[in-house]
């Protein structure tokens, strides 16, 4: 029998791992230099949002609960280099990245599967006076870091080379037609600045 918390269990497993399933879809068919290169002013890349989505469910759901992976993350160790995580240096590979998000993926999804949803652990980079959380809170919270940065994903790659969506065929969007878009880009364009110049002759 179907208790409500393997229900619950089952509707944020969904959600997860569409997230990451859309996360990873990002980088495929991109050359090596396109998953890493910078592309906004603060750096977001590809991969290295992959990078960081790995270390934050090792660090939520599993030290945080007590089960930590063994996986070597020296990026995140005390000491490291500020904003390590959110890039790959030229010695780290997009294999070995995405394996490491695999593995944190089934680590985690086994420490969902062994706990019950009220479990509370303790997140260790989190001020003493409220580092205790629920696994469910921390679910959650993986869930909403997960799909903000495929949200990130999408729109670096739609730049890099037009493809959107959460997975091949799937861009949820109301037309695949170039001139279509062409023609909508124009007119909110033209929305804009026509909402611009009334602002400005209203304040004048």
């Amino acid at each position: 029998m179907t208790t409500l918390s393997d229900a619950a269990k089952a509707d944020l497993h969904r959600y997860l791992q569409e997230a990451r399933d859309a996360l990873l879809w990002k980088l495929e068919g991109l050359s090596e230099y396109d998953v890493r290169r910078p592309l906004t002013p603060t750096g977001t890349n590809l991969l290295g949002l992959v990078k960081h989505a790995a270390g934050v469910e090792l660090g939520y759901l599993g030290d945080t609960f007590g089960r930590p992976s063994g996986e070597p993350l020296p990026w995140l160790a005390e000491g490291a280099e500020v904003n390590a995580d959110m890039w790959a240096g030229p010695d780290e590979t997009r294999t070995g990245i995405v394996g490491l998000y695999r593995r944190a993926w089934a680590h985690a999804d086994a420490t969902v599967e062994a706990l019950p949803l009220d479990t509370t652990g303790t997140v260790p980079w989190w001020p003493a006076d409220r580092a205790r959380l629920t696994l469910h809170h921390a679910v959650v919270r993986v869930i909403a870091d997960t799909s903000r940065h495929a949200g990130h994903a999408d729109i670096l790659r739609e730049h890099l080379d037009g493809a959107t969506g959460e997975r091949p065929g799937a861009t949820s969007l109301p037309s695949a037609d170039p001139a279509w878009w062409a023609a909508y880009r124009s007119r909110l364009e033209r929305a804009a600045r026509e909402a611009a110049e009334r602002t400005d002759r209203a304040t004048r």
